[in-house]
């Protein structure tokens, strides 16, 4: 037997009245996807990982002009090696939080059409995401020596010792880079659509504005 709950408020009840709005829509965020709002804990990885990979990419561009003798030279790729390793675990735990959680429902006013596009662009963004990450742990480990993540853990070098890895890993990661970095700003650009054309919630939803 399923108990059902009266919703009808008694008249005397204190602190109660008729226009007492529920907690979804006083403004809150609640922690999972709602039909028409993403929770707290996924927008928090989007945004995460967006000003990751916005500087990493950054980072990387930046270090392609060091020299030897620069103080940078080698505490720029440290850096970036142990963010882009704790952005791979960050990431398998969005897909697993992904395949657990629904996400909202389109604005009304998204076609067919521009759903499958949004749809095919997110799945490039992650297949591009996790490759340049693999690329660029072939880079790291091409002389067999493990990556150090700021000094709290060790990830071993698997496979190396294949001919030009280096070269050939540091093309890939570069050219995947540009790729991803093109997504990124025609994700950001039809965002911003949506935001100032269209007029409706896609971009307020990901900011955690639910009026």
């Amino acid at each position: 037997m399923i108990e059902t709950t009266d919703t009808r408020m008694e008249p005397d009840a204190p602190g109660l009245t008729a226009a007492s709005p529920p907690a979804a829509a006083a403004g809150r965020v609640g922690v999972r996807n709602a039909a028409n709002s993403y929770g707290i804990v996924s927008i928090a990885f989007h945004w995460l990982v967006a000003l990751a990979v916005i500087g990493l990419f950054a980072l990387g561009v930046w270090m392609t002009g060091l020299t030897y003798y620069d103080v940078w030279y080698k505490t720029g790729p440290y850096i970036h090696k142990s963010i882009g390793i704790l952005l791979f675990f960050v990431m398998l735990a969005r897909v697993v939080r992904r395949a657990s959680n629904t996400a909202p429902d389109h604005e009304p006013n998204v076609g067919v059409l521009q759903r499958r596009i949004a749809h095919g662009v997110h799945l490039l963004l992650y297949l591009l995401l996790f490759a340049m990450m693999i690329s660029g742990y072939f880079i790291s480990t091409a002389d067999g020596r493990p990556i150090q993540v700021f000094d709290l853990f060790t990830v071993p070098a698997t496979i190396s010792g294949i001919p030009n890895q280096e070269d050939i890993a540091g093309k890939i990661h570069w050219y995947l880079a540009l790729v991803l970095i093109g997504l990124v700003v025609l994700h950001a650009g039809a965002a911003l659509k949506h935001h100032f054309i269209d007029r409706d919630r896609t971009l307020k939803r990901m900011l955690g504005i639910r009026s």
